[in-house]
C-alpha cells in the first residue's frame, strides 16, 4: 500500500511522494556477480570497479563484445568462461545481467531474489529492484538523477547542467574536508559554530576553479579555533519570499533558507517555497490572514528575541518583500532593541509580479508618472482613514491595493466620489503568480460587483489607472492565467 506522504503540524507535507528511494551503497570489497557480455554489461561492469566492487562475469567468451572484452584485459575483471547458474549468488552482494529474452531475464531475478541478492536486469524494469541514475562524478562528492524510467535523456540534460555548474576542483575541496572533519570535530562543539565553519568552507570551495593550496588546511583549521574563540551569537534575517512562485526567489533568500535553524513564515508563504529551507529547520507558521484567527505581533515577535538569544539564525518569512506592507519596521524595532542582529532580504513584492503576469508596465509613460502602493487595511480591518482619495482620484498615475479585496466596493465609492470617472480601468488579480490565479478587468464601477465574482478567500490585488487599459478587450471580463474568459453575467 502507498504510504502518505509525511504531514507537517500546519498540514504541509515535509516529504513530498518518492517515485524510488536514492541510496549511496558502499560497494568497496563486495562481491558483484554479473552476466552477459554486452556493452552495457561493461559499463554497469566498470561502475560496479569504480565503487570498489570485485565483479566477477559469467559469460562464455564467443559472447563477449569487444568493449567487455577490452574491459576484462585492462583491469583484471573475474571472467567465467560459462553461462550463469544458481550458485553464483551465494556470497554476492549484488547481480546485474543483460538478457535478451523475458525468461531469461525473469530466470535470473528470480534466482538471485531467491538468495536474497539485490538484482538488476539491464533495460528490463520489471526485473530490476533497484535502478542505475545518471552520475555527476566528484568523488566523494557524487550527485545522482533519476527520472524513474520516464524519460531519460531529461535526467542527461539534468546531469549536463549540474556538470557547469560544479567546478572540477570541488572533488579535492571535498577530499580536503574529509580529511579535516574529526580535527574540526574536535575543535568545535555541533551546533550553529560548526556549521558556521562549513559554510564558510562551503561558499570558499564553490567559488573557485583551483585545489586547495599546501597550506589551506593549516588555515583552515585556525579558523575553526577562531570561531571557537568567540561567543556563537544568534541573528534574524527578514527574508522577502516572494508572490509564492518559488522560481522567484532571490539567490540571497535561498541561502537565508538554507542556512536557517528556525522559520517564521507566514501563512501566504506557498509550500514550494518552504521545500527550498533546509530540511532540519523548526517551522513555525505565525500567519496573518485578514478575518481569521491569527498570531499577535507582539508574540511573534517575542519568539524571533528567544530564538536568537539561544544562538539560533532566525528566518522571518514573508510573502513578497519584507519592506513593503509587512510590519517589518516593528519587527527590525524590537530586535534592534534587544541588541540582536537582523539583516533583511528584499523579495519580489506583489504588485511586481501582478505588472509581469498581466505584461503591462505600471509606469507606460503615456499613462502614468507615479505608482502608488496603498495598503486597504488596517489596525481596526478598516479602510485606513489616512489615505489622500482625493490625490489617489488624480489621473497620470497607476494605484495598486494591496489587501483589498473585502474593502474594494468602498474603494470604488471613495475614488469615484473624489472626482474619479466610473470608466477608469480597474484590474483585480488573486494568487498572483500561483496556479490558480485568476484576474479580472474592467470599469471602476464595476469594481465592488466583480470582487463578489472574484472572491476574498485569496490574496487580492486591485490596479487602478489607465495602464490597464488594454488588459481586456472589452469590459467587464475576468480572466483565469491562461486567459480563458468567465463573464461576469449579472453579478
Amino acid at each position: 500500500m502507498r504510504r502518505k506522504p509525511l504531514q507537517q503540524s500546519d498540514g504541509n507535507e515535509r516529504i513530498a511522494a518518492l517515485a524510488k528511494l536514492p541510496v549511496f551503497w558502499n560497494l568497496t570489497g563486495k562481491r558483484a556477480v554479473m552476466a552477459g557480455g554486452s556493452d552495457g554489461a561493461a559499463w554497469k561492469a566498470e561502475l560496479l570497479q569504480a565503487c570498489g566492487a570485485e565483479v566477477e562475469l559469467f559469460c562464455e567468451t564467443s559472447e563477449l563484445g569487444d568493449t567487455m572484452k577490452a574491459l576484462v584485459e585492462r583491469t583484471g575483471l573475474t571472467h567465467h568462461d560459462h553461462p550463469w547458474h544458481c550458485g553464483i549468488f551465494t556470497g554476492a552482494s549484488l547481480a546485474l545481467a543483460d538478457c535478451e529474452t523475458e525468461a531469461e531475464a525473469q530466470a535470473f531475478y528470480c534466482a538471485a531474489r531467491g538468495a536474497g541478492v539485490p538484482v538488476n536486469v539491464i533495460d528490463k524494469p520489471a526485473y530490476c529492484q533497484f535502478q542505475f541514475g545518471s552520475i555527476v562524478n566528484r568523488s566523494p562528492v557524487i550527485v545522482s538523477i533519476s527520472t524513474d524510467g520516464a524519460a531519460p535523456i531529461l535526467a542527461q540534460a539534468i546531469r549536463q547542467r549540474i556538470e557547469t555548474l560544479l567546478p572540477p576542483a570541488l572533488k579535492q575541496w571535498a577530499s580536503l574536508a574529509q580529511s579535516l572533519r574529526e580535527a574540526v570535530n574536535r575543535r568545535l562543539s555541533p551546533g550553529p559554530a560548526r556549521r558556521l565553519f562549513w559554510e564558510r568552507f562551503v561558499a570558499r570551495s564553490l567559488s573557485t576553479n583551483e585545489p586547495p593550496a599546501q597550506d589551506t588546511a593549516d588555515r583552515l583549521l585556525a579558523t575553526a579555533e577562531q570561531i571557537a574563540s568567540v561567543p556563537s551569537l544568534g541573528s534574524v534575517t527578514l527574508v522577502g519570499a516572494g508572490p509564492g512562485d518559488a522560481e522567484l526567489l532571490t539567490l540571497k533568500a535561498m541561502r537565508a533558507l538554507q542556512a536557517a535553524d528556525v522559520i517564521l513564515f507566514d501563512d501566504l508563504v506557498s509550500p514550494e517555497v518552504l521545500e527550498l529551507a533546509r530540511r532540519e529547520a523548526k517551522r513555525f507558521l505565525v500567519g496573518k490572514r485578514g478575518g481569521r484567527e491569527s498570531c499577535r505581533q507582539d508574540d511573534i515577535n517575542d519568539m524571533m528575541v528567544r530564538f536568537a538569544k539561544d544562538g539560533k539564525r532566525v528566518v522571518r518569512l514573508k510573502s513578497g518583500d519584507p519592506m513593503i506592507f509587512g510590519r517589518a519596521g516593528e519587527e527590525i524595532a524590537r530586535l534592534q532593541s534587544e541588541g540582536i542582529a537582523v539583516d533583511v532580504v528584499p523579495g519580489i513584492t506583489a504588485a511586481s509580479a501582478m505588472a509581469a503576469s498581466l505584461k503591462t508596465s505600471l509606469t507606460n509613460r503615456d499613462h502614468a508618472q507615479q505608482v502608488r502602493f496603498v495598503t486597504a487595511h488596517s489596525r481596526d480591518h478598516e479602510l485606513p482613514q489616512t489615505v489622500d482619495w482625493a490625490s489617489l482620484a488624480k489621473p497620470n498615475q497607476t494605484s495598486v491595493f494591496y489587501m483589498g479585496g473585502r474593502m474594494a466596493g468602498q474603494i470604488e465609492q471613495r475614488l469615484m466620489d473624489n472626482g474619479m470617472t466610473a470608466d477608469t480601468p480597474v484590474v483585480v488579480v488573486s494568487s498572483v503568480s500561483r496556479p490558480h490565479e485568476q484576474r479580472w478587468a474592467g470599469p471602476l464601477a464595476s469594481l465592488g460587483d466583480a470582487m463578489r465574482m472574484v472572491g476574498v478567500e485569496e490574496p487580492v490585488l486591485i490596479g487602478v489607472g489607465e495602464v490597464f487599459g488594454t488588459v481586456a478587450g472589452e469590459h467587464g471580463q475576468s480572466f483565469d492565467q491562461e486567459g480563458q474568459e468567465h463573464r461576469v453575467g449579472s453579478v
